[in-house]
């Protein structure tokens, strides 16, 4: 799924939006022993209470593709003949209605979660979107629909222990103790199945939510599509900085990271300006050229491609997001740490001064210690020689 295909499903998720007609799922404690299983009817909730339904569900397509948002591909094998891809099917084209194969899918989250003794909410809803006809000038005429999409979405969702609190009392001038109640609080993991890939279903991939991109939940996604589990954030980062340093030696100094980090969050910031739906992707050869533009020899680049091919597979395309912190830029000495925000990472400079390393960062005007402005540019450390 491409990003403008993500938010046209998204959309869907508000009231009168949608072809939603029942909620279920499952209240679960943290011994893994159901509490209540739900089945309830949308439209004869408050409008108040839909939103917060379908909020939650929502919630499970958001973050980033690539990076919360996670592609899961089925083999053909599984497609024509398995059992955690028929019951997809079965809860999908059942529109949840079948009780036992909806019974049976919170069954296997059940038993692979680990709840860390938290209750969970379960949700599930269903829905069928006429896809309307989009021309060729992207224009969408909502009276011509091309396609039907039939889908479902989980959430799984935390549940908070109630307090009590002392709330006031506008009748009665006064504050009174209360219980705050259990709140199910936003999904910690979820998913979307079939995919929504060319304006149409998918059955052959399904998209998986993870709020933590660095948790990527295997037990679930084992459970559930008994798939290989993909890399999390995480771990592609630490690959591809093990990959650097083990290709580069003694040539991965800092002019050559800093170099590779900006290079990386300019191709980022330029996809996000083209507004290209596509996620953002480099293949291997690519990154050997920010590599190559970077100065490092020919002979260190293509060593540092072979890293990452052992390392990623051969055909590997990897997320920008994913192997840079775009929002940061930090030194970390074992004493010292300094984070800076990308753009300015050019203006450190590391220099050997009579046999020392330094790290040395412009100080200007506006420079403060501990809250109060102070003054650089004027003290040498030194007192003056009086002359006496």
């Amino acid at each position: 799924m491409n990003q403008k295909e993500l938010n046209e499903i998204r959309r869907r998720f508000k009231p009168d939006h949608n072809a939603i007609s029942r909620i279920y799922g499952c209240y679960v404690n943290g011994n893994k022993e159901p509490i209540t299983y739900i089945d309830t009817s949308l439209g004869l909730m408050p409008e108040e209470e839909q939103e917060m339904y379908l909020g939650l569900l929502k919630k499970s397509l958001s973050g980033a593709l690539g990076r919360n948002l996670i592609d899961i591909e089925f083999s053909t094998a599984q497609v024509e003949n398995s059992g955690e891809h028929r019951l997809l099917q079965t809860v999908r084209q059942s529109g949840l209605e079948n009780k036992d194969a909806r019974e049976e899918l919170c069954r296997r989250i059940i038993d692979a979660m680990d709840p860390r003794d938290t209750n969970y909410l379960i949700l599930l809803a269903s829905d069928t979107y006429d896809v309307p006809f989009r021309g060729s000038d992207d224009a969408v005429m909502d009276d011509a629909s091309e396609a039907v999409y039939q889908y479902f979405v989980c959430s799984v969702c935390p549940v908070k222990d109630p307090k009590l609190e002392l709330i006031y009392n506008s009748q009665e001038h006064s504050f009174r103790s209360t219980s705050t109640g259990h709140i199910a609080l936003a999904p910690e993991l979820g998913f979307l199945f079939p995919a929504f890939d060319d304006r149409s279903a998918n059955i052959y991939n399904a998209l998986f939510y993870s709020k933590n991109p660095d948790e990527i939940h295997q037990n679930i996604i084992d459970a559930l599509f008994h798939v290989d589990p993909p890399m999390s954030a995480e771990e592609q980062k630490i690959l591809f900085d093990d990959a650097l340093s083990s290709a580069l030696q003694e040539d991965c100094c800092y002019d050559v990271v800093q170099s590779v980090h900006e290079q990386v969050r300019c191709r980022i910031a330029d996809h996000k300006e083209s507004k290209d739906p596509e996620p953002l992707v480099l293949s291997i050869p690519e990154v050997g050229d920010v590599l190559r533009h970077s100065g490092v020899p020919a002979e260190k680049a293509e060593a540092f491609q072979q890293e990452c091919r052992d390392r990623y597979g051969e055909f590997a395309e990897l997320n920008p997001r994913n192997i840079i912190e775009t929002g940061k830029f930090r030194i970390e000495t074992p004493d010292v740490k300094i984070s800076v925000t990308p753009e300015y990472s050019s203006m450190i400079e590391t220099r050997v001064i009579d046999g020392s390393s330094y790290i040395l960062i412009p100080a200007g005007d506006g420079v403060e210690i501990n809250g109060i402005p102070v003054n650089v540019s004027g003290f040498s450390g030194e007192t003056e020689d009086s002359g006496e």
